[in-house]
């Protein structure tokens, strides 16, 4: 509980009526003439400015007999307070408006993959369509997305995963699915194939993201090598997809990427489609080889089923219609 000297210091509340009379009176520069504009008799009105001037220690009118002015203070204060009562009038509507998803703070975190192509036009279009709502970005990994969620920090996320994932207790919409393609140094021996195969790659550095960053993209593909009977070489490991692009112009390794990342033109780095390769045969009689598939990826906006903000209700049916 706030002691009585804390509160002294508090600024005192003024209520909107006395601003609305200020403003009359500041724009008549006659009382008689804002008292009739407010529907109220002058003494009223009088007694009402000389208790905003009391409250506030200042003159906010020079007064003869002949003349009202505004002082140095009150000609300051005139266009804030009209600006306030703009608001004021303004908030009904805008209630409404955030009640519908029309208006409102929305916020949205993405993977850098997404932020090539498909988030920036997504974003004007739906600026265009729905100016009041408030977008705030945060690019953040798919863990950090997930932990965010269960926070309430974030509205909804856009994360990369494979095919068919779906994070427990989150809604779940699929945006987009790309086939991974290899990533590869444009001065090795790689970059100078006509076609590559998984038996090409399968013995190369790795450059790859940490698996709690995407542990279900990250798994698909260490299976893949798994069914080829190879262990992944990882050489280094890096968060953004830009950076592992990155480091594969350095020549540290290869990488699997979603095939968007194709528009990130790293100089030092060429990019290669992969067909299916064929796994080793297992012993036994009338042991045949099998195919292996590259792995593909997904791109989902996941968000919070308990979630009751309506902005992002209209969000997730706007990308529902939106081309991909």
């Amino acid at each position: 509980m706030k002691d009585v000297a804390t509160q002294s210091r508090q600024p005192p509340l003024i209520e909107l009526r006395l601003w609305r009379q200020f403003v009359a009176v500041a724009e008549e520069l006659h009382f008689g003439r804002a008292a009739r504009r407010l529907n109220m008799t002058q003494p009223p009105l009088t007694q009402a400015i000389a208790q905003l001037e009391a409250v506030l220690g200042l003159r906010l009118f020079d007064r003869t007999k002949r003349s009202v002015q505004l002082t140095a203070a009150g000609a300051a204060l005139l266009p804030e307070a009209r600006d306030l009562l703009a608001r004021a009038y303004s908030l009904p509507a805008y209630a409404r408006a955030s009640a519908d998803g029309e208006a409102g703070l929305l916020r949205l975190a993405f993977v850098s993959t997404v932020g090539f192509d498909l988030l920036p036009r997504w974003v004007r279009a739906f600026r265009e369509q729905h100016p009041k709502v408030q977008l705030e970005l945060i690019e953040a990994t798919g863990d950090v997305q997930l932990q965010a969620l269960e926070r309430g920090e974030i509205d909804a996320g856009f994360i990369l995963h494979s095919p068919g994932f779906a994070p427990p207790g989150l809604a779940c919409q699929r945006i987009a699915r790309d086939p991974l393609v290899v990533a590869v140094p444009e001065q090795s021996e790689l970059a100078g194939k006509a076609r590559l195969t998984l038996q090409d790659l399968l013995g190369q550095p790795l450059v790859i993201f940490p698996r709690r960053i995407l542990p279900s993209l990250y798994d698909a593909i260490f299976a893949m090598y798994h069914a080829c009977g190879q262990l992944p070489r990882v050489a280094q490991e890096a968060i953004q997809m830009q950076t592992i692009v990155n480091l594969v112009s350095a020549g540290l390794g290869v990488a699997w990427v979603p095939e968007s990342v194709r528009q990130f033109q790293r100089p030092g780095v060429v990019y290669r489609s992969v067909p299916a390769g064929k796994a080793p045969a297992r012993a036994g009689a009338g042991a045949r080889s099998t195919q292996v598939l590259v792995p593909g990826c997904e791109t989902s906006v996941v968000w919070s089923s308990a979630s009751v903000n309506p902005a992002l209700a209209r969000f997730i049916a706007f990308i529902g219609k939106a081309p991909g």
